[in-house]
């Protein structure tokens, strides 16, 4: 490519192992930074050539990895190509598999296309497409709409049956067709299945198809609009999984109004969601079932009352679940001859998404005391908004309990001392304590995948959220097993382990110290200070030039308590912010319908 590679501010920050705060620093304090080539006030790009030039001048250390160089080469072209050449190398690494036909004619330079192919050599073909695939979805994620990881996997249990043909009508780069790989709950091998989809955009289709062929995926995607011209007319799936676009007013209503798919009524113009509805539906084999993302808005507008009513009395909507930003329906086809249930499943798990399981297998089984009857919701507004049928004998008691949750959930600062000047301490860097022996470091094998088997596996998103091992492998050589005290890092978070029990997964660095001379909450604390960099496989960063004060054990642990402190308030703040907006919603709930009460003022219950 004749273009210079470019990189942002987060760009420069990863390579030079320092946080975006730096990088704004070194602009405003240095005349001879680089000036930017591109890009926007606020988000200026900057020649790639230019910035390592400066940084080398300056002394600060850095590693280009060669998965950043591939990046930086893609991104080269500009955004308006980022999408094209991504798919384009998803075709090259599926070259053998595909045959002589791709969905994306193979288009890369011939340099460029040597790069790819050496990152899937060090890498493997699937890890180092995913590592692509991650820095676009990161570089356009207020262009593509991608569906949770949690929910997707949840949408895929609740209806997948072994051995099954799975169907997305609106598949984006594939999440939810990939979710049966990435979910250690899943029931089935992912091989087992087969995939359908389509997507309106033939880059995201062909990313998708790419993503599910290197994971051995029997798949066939096609792109296209769903709504005008259906690429699997006639073809009906074992289940059906759909997070479709809401609010889509050029849907086609005045093309398609007379179409067969409209078995339920003519979607009203305003009700695009309606429409995926029933095209998911048709795509469905007798007794097949359909998991839709909907906007919580869907289950009560009064344009989609007829719709919604006809689905009830024909057994089609089984249940309607409030997730975090969205409604989950669940469909299911009737058969002929069929008797229609008489009750619906209505649950609210926006701040649990655990309960979702349960209470489906629960209303499967009919012995469900969350559902509605059909036929009073037909003498209503057909108003099936999860919140409206909150059991109203239980709000006081989950106002109660989600208000107890809430108050343990909270969590202080720790009580430090401020200075009016910052102490003078002798130093020492990560990588002298490497050589002295207190700290090792280590990575899990190159091309270690983290999405099947018997091994548990601490993932990148576990670090960042403070979870259990949510990965699996299969048990081979090289594993890395994480002890209880190990300090693991990703390239956005650091965390201590308590326990142990799991294998460190891709992208990670585990520093294991020496407890006898070295506090592991001490070490983490000032990585994390210096901007958790500490990651290996997506960027690699010379952390050993962090700094720490050279201090004795008992006030490295002061240190360590006061870091760990923080962490707990992190963890809190994100539990709380889950537990608030349940607690607002039930006491508007509970004060609108008198099972609660202000206790002020002379008011009496």
């Amino acid at each position: 490519m004749s273009h210079d590679p470019t990189v942002n501010a987060g760009d420069i920050a990863r390579l030079a192992g320092v946080g975006r705060a730096a990088v704004s620093n070194w602009r405003r304090r240095h005349d001879d930074f680089p000036d930017p080539i591109g890009g926007t006030a606020n988000q200026p790009l900057f020649s790639l050539r230019q910035v390592e030039s400066w940084l080398r001048r300056y002394g600060k250390s850095y590693q280009v990895s060669l998965g950043d160089r591939v990046w930086q080469r893609l991104k080269a072209a500009g955004d308006l190509r980022l999408g094209e050449l991504v798919a384009q190398a998803g075709a090259l690494l599926t070259r053998p598999a595909q045959g002589p036909e791709s969905p994306v004619e193979d288009g890369l330079e011939p340099e460029l296309a040597e790069l790819v192919l050496e990152l899937a050599e060090q890498l493997g073909a699937l890890t180092a497409y995913e590592f692509l695939c991650e820095r676009y979805l990161e570089a356009h994620s207020r262009q593509l709409s991608v569906t949770r990881e949690d929910v997707a996997g949840l949408m895929v249990r609740l209806v997948r049956p072994t051995g099954s043909t799975i169907l997305d009508p609106a598949c984006g780069v594939g999440t939810l067709l990939l979710a049966p790989t990435h979910d250690r709950h899943a029931q089935t091998e992912p091989g087992a299945a087969r995939m359908l989809g389509q997507e309106l955009s033939e880059t995201s289709a062909a990313i998708t198809a790419s993503r599910l062929r290197l994971r051995g995926i029997e798949a066939q995607v096609v792109s296209g609009d769903s709504m005008r011209h259906d690429g699997f007319a006639g073809e009906r799936a074992d289940a059906v999984v759909c997070d479709p676009p809401f609010n889509e007013r050029a849907w086609g209503y005045e093309e398609l109004t007379g179409d067969p798919r409209w078995e339920y009524g003519l979607p009203p113009r305003g009700e695009p969601e309606l429409a995926w509805v029933q095209h998911c539906l048709t795509h469905v084999k007798p007794r097949g079932l359909v998991a839709i993302l909907m906007p919580p808005a869907a289950a009560s507008r009064k344009a989609g009352r007829r719709i919604r009513a006809n689905l009830l009395r024909a057994g089609a909507l089984r249940a309607v679940i409030a997730l975090p930003g969205s409604d989950l329906w669940l469909l299911r086809r009737p058969a002929a001859g069929e008797r229609p249930p008489s009750e619906v499943l209505i649950l609210d798990a926006t701040a649990d998404l655990e309960i979702v399981e349960p209470a489906w297998e629960a209303y499967l089984e009919d012995r469900s005391d969350q559902t509605v009857r059909i036929i009073d919701l037909l003498a209503d507004e057909v108003d099936m908004t999860p919140a409206r049928h909150q059991r109203r004998d239980d709000v006081g008691k989950a106002y109660a309990e989600a208000r107890d949750r809430f108050m343990a959930a909270a969590s202080a600062p720790p009580d430090l001392k401020v200075l009016e000047q910052p102490l003078d301490q002798p130093a020492t860097t990560l990588g002298d304590l490497i050589k002295e022996g207190l700290v090792t470091t280590s990575q899990a094998p190159p091309k270690m995948a983290a999405d099947g088997g018997e091994v548990p596996v601490l993932t990148s998103d576990d670090v960042l959220n403070g979870t259990p091992p949510s990965g699996a492998t299969t048990t081979q050589q090289g594993l890395i097993a994480i002890r209880p005290g190990d300090v693991v890092a990703s390239y956005s978070s650091v965390r201590v382990m308590a326990d142990g029990g799991a294998v460190l997964g891709p992208h990670l660095t585990l520093y294991r110290v020496d407890a006898r001379r070295l506090d592991p909450d001490f070490l983490a604390g000032f990585l994390r200070a210096a901007g958790g960099r500490a990651t290996t496989g997506s960027s690699r960063f010379d952390v050993r030039r962090t700094r720490l004060p050279r201090l004795s054990l008992k006030e490295q642990k002061a240190y360590g308590d006061a870091f760990r402190q923080l962490a707990v308030l992190e963890d809190a703040i994100r539990e709380t912010s889950t537990l608030g907006q349940a607690l607002i919603r039930l006491g508007l709930d509970g004060l609108a319908d008198g099972h609660l009460h202000p206790p002020a003022h002379g008011l009496t219950p």
